[in-house]
């Protein structure tokens, strides 16, 4: 089983899992690639250039690191196993001090996947060939480091819904609802239910609400009067930005992540143990 090995050095306990996954490959039959910054100091590995030929991918992290991951894979079809090493870890598999229970359970596939949709944006108008984002999470329009309200135009399969007076939008999947929209007032949306949220960021009119839309939608946003280039992130980590009469297209990607699941673990349980949802945080303990 070729495994490979995406981890993040600023997390406390990272060396103790990677001796511990070098120690146990060999007995669990696994071949692993590192990543470049993971090669030094583990023994037994060789570096990962790619998806190609993966059976399984590992993310020794937080959220940001599977993130990370996901975009690594750039489509393939290849399950993650997040391994939190934070403190919230809300898309990971398991718990840093788990991993070693867990790991012969990947090995021997005894796991479930959960196949999470993803979102393409596309700068468009800019006069250069598309460059094409995907996210697993979110795409977000905001202002860079003025202090002044944005108006974005946003339409719906070319039907104009509106133009918004606010901070900035996030666009986001049903993995993502539970990040940066969540705080931007936006509602916890169930990862199987495939759809596309818009959740204004600080919205200058009362009646603008966030939107649910079926997963087939096109959305269009075009920053209107802007004072400066609108910036565009993707899943907080890589970005663009979009300048006089340009705009953004987000739609559904065709393609999928699969993030690793264990028996026992809900998307409920999640939101309990680790947001608190629900006040019976205790009896998941």
């Amino acid at each position: 089983m070729r495994v490979g090995v995406i981890g993040h050095r600023g997390y406390e306990g990272l060396t103790e899992i990677l001796a511990l996954f070098a120690s146990e490959a060999p007995r669990l039959g696994l071949e692993l690639l590192y990543e470049p910054g993971l090669l030094h100091g583990t023994t037994g590995g060789e570096p990962l250039t790619g998806a190609a030929g993966l059976d399984a991918l590992v993310s020794l992290g937080g959220d940001g690191t599977l993130l990370r991951a996901a975009r690594f894979l750039d489509g393939a079809d290849v399950p993650i196993m997040g391994v939190n090493l934070g403190k919230l870890g809300f898309l990971t598999s398991c718990r840093g001090k788990d991993f070693a229970r867990m790991l012969p359970r990947l090995s021997k596939g005894q796991y479930l996947t959960d196949s999470r949709m993803t979102l393409e944006a596309i700068p468009i108008g800019t006069g250069k060939p598309a460059t094409r984002m995907r996210a697993l999470n979110d795409v977000v329009l905001h202002k860079g480091g003025f202090a002044r309200v944005l108006r974005l135009r946003v339409a719906v399969n070319r039907e104009e819904i509106g133009t918004l007076a606010a901070d900035g939008i996030v666009l986001s999947t049903p993995t993502g609802s539970t990040a940066y929209s969540l705080s931007a007032g936006g509602p916890i949306v169930a990862p199987t239910v495939d759809s596309i949220l818009l959740t204004p960021i600080s919205p200058h009119t009362l009646a603008v609400r966030p939107i649910l839309l079926p997963p087939d939608a096109v959305i269009t946003v075009q920053p209107e009067d802007a004072p400066q280039e609108v910036l565009v992130t993707v899943d907080g980590q890589v970005g663009t930005s979009l300048g006089a009469g340009q705009a953004l297209s987000i739609k559904r990607s065709a393609d999928r992540v699969k993030i690793v699941r264990f028996t026992g673990t809900t998307f409920f349980g999640r939101l309990r143990r680790k947001l608190g949802w629900g006040g019976l945080a205790e009896r998941d303990d």
